[in-house]
């Protein structure tokens, strides 16, 4: 049988979750928790009984709507931002309050970080590549896509990659490992072409980061606690990630980067609604692909769900690390 073109509708059930974010913005109330529950509630369980993606699915003819995809998705990031800030402004609940932090945050993580992941492949001095810039600003996160592109595509699966996960280790300690971690390593990046001090872009970007969250505190105190909230839920979720596409895979010394480096999943809720980002060996081996062009890799290691499905099994430790000491174990990987 013919492989058939990948289909783009799917993909737009992406913009579901910046749709209700906004809303819930903008109505205020219960309804700034929608985003949340639509997420962390219901997206496990679309991701589990969608099942995956036929394999005979292939290259789209066009990737135009496919990039296109990605400006509606920064534009809804930036509104789900401002909403937020004006609910906060005008007086809402804390409790409230808190709920669209979190909801505005799993959105950024979304419609912002792995939008910018996806943007940031691009010439740095490009339009799409100042939108990622843009979304990793809005995160409080400006030093990641250089670190992620240099760091990370580099030494993946390696000691010398903060963004890559030890087996053994639980979610909570690599977040608490890699973000400070990465932070260095991306000065140092530019610290190696004797960038110094307020020469260095990492300190301009960390001191711009410091000037819009106090603008906003000058303003109103609340607006400004909830936009550092919803920057921190969008880190954690990016770093949850990372955490997960990596975990307990390790290159031997010298060894050239592989397949077997990162972790699938081909469950058709999570590509369609995280740009194919499930499909990890592909991106790191094609890294230069758009995001719609990515396949699956026969043979490689293959996650126990989508990202949707992996969340809060990752957060419980001891259950995570011992399904994937089985799920290393499956793909000859040596236990810890």
């Amino acid at each position: 049988m013919g492989e058939r073109p990948t289909p783009f509708a799917p993909h737009l059930l992406g913009l579901i979750n910046p749709g209700l974010v906004v809303a819930g913005n903008l109505v205020g109330g219960p309804a700034a928790a929608m985003g949340a529950v639509w997420m962390l509630g219901v997206g496990p369980i679309l991701d589990r009984v969608l099942g995956s993606r036929p394999r005979t699915q292939g290259r789209p003819t066009s990737g135009r709507p496919f990039r296109s995809l990605l400006y509606v998705h920064t534009a809804l990031h930036v509104c789900a931002i401002v909403a937020l800030v004006r609910l906060a402004f005008l007086g809402e609940a804390p409790q409230w309050i808190v709920a669209a932090a979190v909801s505005t945050g799993i959105c950024s993580g979304v419609s912002g970080v792995i939008v910018a992941h996806e943007l940031g492949h691009t010439r740095p001095k490009s339009i799409s590549a100042r939108l990622a810039r843009l979304n990793m600003l809005l995160v409080l996160y400006g030093h990641f896509t250089e670190e992620h592109n240099v760091t990370h595509h580099k030494h993946v699966a390696t000691g010398a990659d903060p963004a890559s996960a030890e087996q053994g280790e639980s979610v909570w300690g690599f977040v608490a490992r890699t973000v400070p971690r990465q932070l260095r390593d991306a000065y140092a990046l530019h610290a190696k072409r004797g960038a110094h001090g307020w020469r260095n872009r990492v300190v301009r970007i960390l001191l711009l980061e410091v000037a819009v969250v106090v603008a906003l505190a000058v303003v109103s105190v609340p607006a400004g606690l909830a936009f550092i909230g919803q920057a921190a839920v969008a880190v954690f979720l990016l770093e949850y990630i990372n955490y997960v596409q990596h975990y307990g895979l390790r290159r031997a010394e010298g060894e050239r980067q592989n397949k077997m480096h990162s972790w699938q999943s081909e469950r058709r809720w999570s590509c369609w609604t995280l740009f194919n980002l499930s499909l990890h060996p592909a991106h790191h081996l094609k890294a230069s692909e758009g995001w719609w062009d990515l396949q699956p890799y026969d043979g490689a290691p293959n996650m126990i769900s989508g990202y949707y499905g992996c969340f809060w099994p990752a957060l419980v430790s001891p259950l995570w690390k011992r399904w994937m000491k089985a799920e290393l174990a499956t793909h000859g990987r040596p236990s810890a």
